[in-house]
């Protein structure tokens, strides 16, 4: 039986690219998904719409840097789910590149609410019902940027991601206990989303893919499959664990 079949989970940022990516994989193997998003209403709605027969999805929108607002997702994505099993924090953007000489401390707090904040309160308001739930999961998006550091301008970026990887290695332990399964997949250059065809020009994705051992771009498909074998391992060993898809770029 697919570990996934009947498992209950919420996607932050499931309306575009990787989230969304994630989102398909999930319900392809029978996982019944809450669907949030902030801005992409049009393809959480699409998602939703081509989910296989005999499971479950629905859309919620919310601004997850509001706490009150991340707490709503939590009760209404456990409202309509009945429980929670798996939590995969995939919201975050890089908004725009800034060198240390225009990084200022909006921008900066920016950043840092957007892919670190909105984190910690999602799985803050999530983590009483992953511990009712049995062998639960949470699963964070960090980035190659917070292992290596990022190409000019995303200082602020790649230091939230590498909070990120930070995060969910004391989360892990601290969440071990209650029976909760803490993970991270870092991603590298993926292609084929709206957050590298804003941020990564045609020149600079070709010099990074020349860099690549496995020679080629990565795709959102092969981050989906990572997350979703994060998610189904169950009562399974691996926490605190960051899964490195880059390639070849790096690797821990």
């Amino acid at each position: 039986m697919n570990r996934l079949q009947s498992k209950r989970a919420l996607v932050t940022g499931g309306g575009q690219g990787l989230g969304r990516a994630i989102v398909e994989e999930l319900l392809s193997q029978g996982c019944d998904v809450a669907i949030h998003y902030h801005k992409s209403a049009e393809g959480a709605e699409a998602v939703k719409q081509a989910s296989p027969p005999g499971v479950r999805a629905h859309c919620f929108a919310a601004d997850l840097t509001s706490d009150a607002a991340a707490r709503g997702l939590v009760d209404r994505a456990v409202s309509f789910l009945g429980g929670l099993d798996i939590l995969v924090n995939n919201a975050g953007d890089l908004i725009g590149r800034r060198k240390i000489e225009d990084l200022d401390l909006e921008f900066w707090q920016r950043i840092i609410d957007v892919n670190l904040t909105s984190t910690m309160l999602v799985t803050r308001h999530a983590v009483p019902h992953l511990a009712a739930a049995k062998a639960s999961s949470i699963v964070n998006l960090g980035s190659l940027a917070g292992r290596m550091g990022g190409h000019a301008g995303s200082l602020a970026y790649s230091a939230a991601k590498g909070a990120v990887l930070t995060w969910t290695r004391s989360l892990a332990k601290e969440l071990g206990p209650r029976g909760i399964r803490v993970n991270a997949v870092a991603p590298g250059l993926i292609l084929g989303t709206a957050f590298h065809n804003t941020h990564t020009s045609p020149e600079s994705a070709t010099a990074t893919i020349a860099g690549i051992p496995l020679g080629r771009a990565g795709t959102p498909a092969d981050v989906a499959r990572a997350v979703a074998f994060l998610a189904s391992e169950g009562d399974g060993f691996i926490t605190g664990a960051t899964l490195d898809i880059n390639g070849g770029v790096f690797g821990s």
